[in-house]
């Protein structure tokens, strides 16, 4: 029975492409490009999410303990987006020991990933526009070919032709917004899942950054008590 309806809808799909004409395929193409777009920025974000996670994990004890070498050494042995930032923070702290130097070179970091991380993204809201314009040209030139067609037509057999004619052409706007509809909801799921791999980079780099001022702070307060 279940093999039976598959078979069915196979075939009511296959027939409403066909009879949407030429374009019905360009939209196709574009809907399997967005979706291939989206299975890799969906599958590159997690990866990074999750190399940043574990990242912090070894990181976290080592920051907080004030024990900067020893994080250095782990950033520079890491390929983790969180590590690049703080391997640029702690290295520029290392010589200057200003705060505002290792907020700044971080940002710098931040800069240079984010492009990584957004790329392609904004291509899946722009197929999701070309497969409903793509949808809108089918539907005119159909009706354009259709009204061509029924001028010519007995007189008779215009009014079903012309309607015949029209729920075709009809088809291509149909399959154009059910591509561009999904699009449009994976590209804000893309850009949600970008925007919290930056907040977390941001809040990592943030709490390191506050670990070494309590660090500078720990140290003048030493140095006071010495003298």
């Amino acid at each position: 029975m279940a093999s039976t309806a598959s078979n069915s809808f196979l075939q009511t799909a296959i027939q409403f492409v066909q009879d949407g004409g030429t374009f019905m395929y360009p939209i196709i193409l574009v809907g399997l490009i967005g979706i291939a777009i989206i299975i890799e920025r969906a599958l590159y974000l997690n990866a990074v999410k999750r190399r940043n996670q574990a990242f912090w994990k070894q990181l976290y004890p080592s920051v907080s303990q004030y024990k900067f070498k020893q994080a250095l050494t782990d950033a520079e042995n890491n390929k983790a987006a969180l590590a690049l930032m703080v391997e640029s923070g702690l290295q520029t702290a290392r010589y200057s020991r200003s705060p505002e130097d290792m907020e700044l070179a971080m940002e710098e970091s931040l800069m240079e990933i984010m492009p990584r991380l957004e790329t392609r993204t904004g291509y899946v809201a722009t197929f999701a526009n070309i497969a409903t314009l793509l949808g809108l040209l089918g539907t005119i030139i159909g009706l354009i070919t259709a009204f061509s067609a029924v001028a010519s037509a007995d007189p008779a057999q215009k009014a079903e032709l012309l309607s015949a004619s029209i729920s075709v052409a009809m088809n291509t706007t149909a399959l154009g917004l059910l591509v561009a509809i999904p699009l449009l909801l994976a590209h804000a799921f893309i850009t949600s899942m970008t925007n919290k791999v930056v907040d977390s980079l941001e809040i990592a780099s943030m709490k390191c950054l506050n670990f070494y001022r309590a660090f500078l702070t720990q140290a003048e307060s030493n140095k006071s008590s010495a003298a």
